[in-house]
């Protein structure tokens, strides 16, 4: 398993982050609703807003997995907020940076992974949306749109409320 290298942004990065003040905050309908309809759009078992703080990823909104958060050190994620495109891992179990991952050998078995990066500032990704499935599969250009404008609407209403409350 490879650890996702720190964002040479990392300080700034985790700023941004918590200057958004939604860590460790209760569900909100407005981004459960954005998760449930990826998870029929899609059709995956598992549909996360994930949001990576210093040592854990932890979801603010999630449906099929009753975890609240993860460690860091183990996540999908945070390789994902290493570059702004969606990171598409259409197998886990065949790259060499997840195939020995506790979450791809053990619960939930991941095997299937694409994750939207939230840009909230240019550079600064503080988590992403994410799909996951204990099955490989593929994910196409028309897929990767649906998700990128799901991403823009939970970027959005991260914006909002941080908008809100200054």
């Amino acid at each position: 398993m490879q650890c996702a290298p720190i964002p040479a942004n990392e300080s700034e990065r985790l700023a941004a982050l918590r200057a958004l003040l939604i860590l460790d905050t209760p569900p909100e309908q407005r981004f459960d609703r954005i998760i449930e309809f990826a998870r029929e759009e899609f059709e995956v078992p598992i549909v996360l807003l994930s949001l990576v703080d210093s040592e854990r990823q932890w979801f603010k909104s999630s449906f099929g997995l009753e975890a609240r958060e993860t460690p860091r050190d183990i996540s999908f994620c945070g390789h994902a907020i290493l570059l702004p495109a969606i990171l598409v891992v259409p197998d886990a179990l065949l790259d060499p940076r997840f195939a020995d991952n506790p979450l791809v050998t053990g619960p939930p078995h991941i095997r299937f992974y694409a994750g939207a990066p939230l840009e909230v500032e240019p550079g600064l990704r503080i988590g992403t949306l994410c799909l996951i499935s204990p099955e490989p599969r593929s994910f196409d250009e028309t897929d990767g749109a649906i998700l990128g404008v799901l991403r823009d609407i939970v970027v959005g209403e991260l914006r909002g409320q941080h908008e809100d409350s200054a």
